[in-house]
């Protein structure tokens, strides 16, 4: 054989992509620059992997960290620099053990000050899904049928059984410089975003602050609201896989999401550090220049479309929000 082809062979062999199969043995709760890689992996690479929940329960209910969003990661991507984008392709997320729990009272920050007063307990049941815990309620997952179905209280009224709709809360990468926010917040990095549309099949793009992007995932929810408003979504592990791939030079502002129907934009910050206004004014921002520099549109043509077909979206009360464009009204690109 010609050696030109066998060298061509050997290189393609080199470039073929691996599939990764990856179980954390640490847990972090930061999206820290420091933490040592957990895997090195190539965009088209096939990672196959774990979260474990908000609680730090895996799902053979085996505590493998503290509470607070523990997050699976960092994995480090070859060839992603600072100013490129990260597009994380989610394959699969799903529920992989069959029990979840949330708040049973929506949090204070989603009622008017007048219902506050009158608000019944917080106080359900002590101890009845994690000891010391008097405010969480347990809920059955049903994998083989895709169903939530709350365990208990039972309502005389309706029936608390729902398709199941599996997330995951924390997706982002090390943030600028040294900074090391908690699992808790979110932020231009993505952080704990708890977007219910980041559901299997769907692309989360984040800009890259440091080689290799340094991605965390975590915070798996069977389903949430809009808006988070208990501060809980139905709590539980989960089987995650997913690709990347690095676009170069990109420039994100911020996170942005795609669906197989839009494209979205999303305003991330911090709860309670700025209103919904400010949010929306940066989700507003993102998609006028996703439209002009992505699509072409001229800057008039995107205000207008913007005007007259987003859909805003309340990521979490008092934190986020997100703004979405039907891909029907897109040029192809």
């Amino acid at each position: 054989m010609n050696r030109w082809l066998v060298a061509a062979f050997l290189s393609a062999l080199g470039n073929a992509a691996e599939t990764h199969h990856v179980v954390a043995e640490t847990y972090y709760h930061t999206f820290s620059r420091s933490h040592p890689v957990l895997r090195k992996i190539r965009p088209g690479d096939l990672v196959v992997t774990k979260t474990i929940d908000a609680f730090g329960i895996d799902e053979k209910d085996v505590r493998r960290a503290d509470p607070g969003n523990p997050l699976t990661g960092p994995f480090f991507v070859e060839g992603a620099e600072p100013g490129d984008g990260l597009l994380v392709h989610f394959r699969k997320i799903r529920m992989n053990r069959r029990w979840g729990w949330s708040a049973w009272r929506l949090g204070l920050f989603s009622l008017t000050p007048d219902y506050v007063e009158t608000i019944y307990s917080n106080r359900y049941k002590p101890d009845l899904v994690f000891p010391g815990r008097h405010d969480l309620v347990p809920w059955d997952l049903d994998l083989e049928r895709n169903l939530v179905r709350l365990r208990e209280p039972v309502s005389r009224v309706v029936t608390m059984e729902f398709p199941a709709k599996p997330m995951l809360g924390c997706v982002g990468v090390a943030p600028e410089g040294d900074f090391a926010p908690t699992s808790r917040p979110s932020g231009a990095y993505g952080g704990n975003l708890d977007y219910n549309e980041i559901t299997e099949g769907v692309t989360v793009m984040l800009p890259v602050y440091h080689p290799g992007a340094l991605l965390f995932l975590g915070d798996g929810h069977a389903l949430q609201a809009d808006g988070e408003p208990s501060g809980t979504g139905v709590e539980t592990s989960m089987d995650v896989e997913f690709t990347t791939e690095v676009r170069k030079n990109a420039r994100l502002s911020g996170p942005r999401v795609e669906t197989a129907e839009d494209i979205i934009s999303i305003g991330s910050q911090a709860e309670f550090v700025s209103s919904l206004d400010r949010a929306l004014q940066m989700a507003t921002t993102d998609m006028v220049q996703w439209l002009t520099s992505d699509y072409g549109l001229e800057p008039w043509a995107a205000h207008v479309l913007i005007a007259s077909q987003g859909r805003y979206q309340v990521i979490t009360v008092a934190g986020s929000m997100a703004l979405r464009i039907s891909k029907r009204h897109l040029p192809r690109r």
